[in-house]
């Protein structure tokens, strides 16, 4: 009996480790499965690009632009036309009357109902329109460069707050792990202190210090924690994810090397020439040359070609249809010179507006220069005072780190009291969250830094 007891657990024993064998993964494959569910920065910004509503409208933007541009672009082409028409007429009419001695017709007029048939065929051939057409072609090649710019900068305008986003997460997440440190330490603190008490080498009240300061420790976690979460959510709202369940950021190795600044001037001429904010700028001040050229066309005379194909039928000429198809079949070429006079002053209140929308693109060029100079300066200052912030922070946390080396070994040895060891680790943990903060604030100025110089945001 005892025997099969033995052999039933033996087996129990091995199917159940066969069965954990292939439901958990080797730890290799648990990492290579987290590497595949984790989200890089740069994986952040395609997906928001390629599902953010905005963007989505302004792609459709450009491709109306594009539509335009096709257009304009067979606006030369002869156009064609076909038409017909059916009619019936009640009352004194026109018809033909046979003579049977001559056989001629003559017309009279009869009270009579009647019907008619009409089919005609059409075009026209603009041939001079005071050059409208080509500039109207070159202003829609323009106005689409305009658009594709315009699209460019929602995208960049994307990447920065995804980036912003991104790093304020991964500095909630070393926060967050901070914290648990902080939480372990005055856990293994009050494990200590129990068991001097339990030796009776400390008293009541040291026990009651340390337990408190590990709930507060334990609290703050659950903050740092809940911050981490909002922190997720955000960015995981922010590119279009429909839930945040299961959504990991990698965490790329951060070595920070402080390299010297690009000045602003330096920094100024390369957007300048590559930013889309102003290219699309001297796009639409380009084009407004090319809309002054189109309202000015109508100064000019108009030429056209036109011909037309055309026959009819008429219920009271006594002959078929097909008769009266063939015989009425008529074909018509000329051409049509529209010579402008007056035109209450239409024309001329529209060149004076295309030359105000002029002006004012001319100002909006400028004012985007003056932004874009603006946020630059700003980006540049802000990261010297960054990078300042996070010398002197990593150098005060290296002195909070050794003050509490210290402070540790006078309080283990008995030649510190708790307050003095509490106030040493709440100066480390104050180092800590000055030094993780001024390092993605750091990290974040450098990269719009790199981002005006026109290097993309990985």
């Amino acid at each position: 009996m005892n025997k099969t007891i033995i052999i039933a657990s033996l087996l129990l024993g091995t199917a159940a480790t066969t069965a954990l064998a292939q439901q958990e993964p080797l730890p290799q494959q648990q990492q290579s499965a987290a590497l595949e569910a984790t989200w890089s920065l740069r994986r952040c910004i395609d997906y928001a690009i390629e599902h953010n509503i905005s963007i989505k409208q302004t792609a459709n933007a450009a491709e109306q632009s594009a539509v335009e541009v096709n257009t304009a672009r067979w606006a030369r082409l002869p156009n064609l036309n076909a038409s017909g028409g059916q009619n019936w007429n009640w009352g004194r009419t026109q018809t033909a009357v046979k003579n049977e001695d001559t056989g001629d017709y003559s017309t009279v007029y009869v009270n009579t109902s009647s019907h008619g048939t009409n089919l005609s065929l059409g075009t026209s051939i603009p041939l001079f329109t005071g050059l409208q057409l080509p500039n109207q072609y070159a202003l829609a090649k323009l106005n689409l460069k305009a658009a594709l710019a315009d699209l460019q900068k929602a995208k960049d305008d994307m990447a920065i707050q995804i980036a912003q986003a991104y790093l304020q997460a991964l500095y909630k997440l070393e926060a967050n792990q901070v914290a648990e440190g902080q939480t372990e330490l005055s856990r293994q603190q009050l494990a200590r202190i129990e068991a001097l008490f339990n030796l009776g080498k400390a008293s009541k009240s040291e026990v009651a210090d340390a337990r408190s300061r590990l709930a507060q420790d334990e609290m703050s976690q659950v903050e740092a924690h809940n911050s981490y979460s909002l922190a997720l959510l955000d960015l995981s709202q922010l590119i279009e994810l429909e839930s945040p369940e299961g959504f990991q950021l990698e965490r790329p190795e951060v070595e920070l090397t402080l390299q010297p600044l690009t000045p602003p001037a330096e920094v100024v001429q390369t957007a300048f020439a590559q930013k889309a904010a102003i290219q699309a700028a001297k796009y639409r001040l380009e084009s407004s040359r090319y809309a002054i050229r189109v309202a000015q066309s109508a100064y000019y005379p108009q030429l056209s070609f036109n011909g037309s194909l055309g026959t009819s039928y008429y219920s009271t000429i006594n002959r078929t249809f097909s008769q009266q198809m063939n015989d009425n079949f008529n074909k018509y070429v000329g051409f049509n010179l529209s010579v402008p006079i007056f035109n209450r002053f239409s024309t001329r209140n529209r060149v004076r507006t295309a030359r105000l929308q002029q002006q004012n693109y001319a100002l909006q060029l400028e004012n985007t220069k003056k932004s874009l100079y603006k946020e630059i300066q700003q980006a540049w200052y802000s990261a010297t005072a960054a990078e300042v912030k996070y010398t002197s922070c990593t150098e005060a946390l290296k002195a909070s780190t050794e003050s509490f080396r210290l402070m540790t070994q006078k309080y283990e040895s008995g030649k510190a009291n708790a307050v003095e060891y509490n106030e040493a680790k709440q100066n480390l943990l104050r180092a800590q969250g000055d030094e993780l903060s001024a390092k993605y604030n750091y990290l974040f100025c450098t990269k719009i830094l790199d981002f005006y110089k026109g290097i993309p945001i990985e």
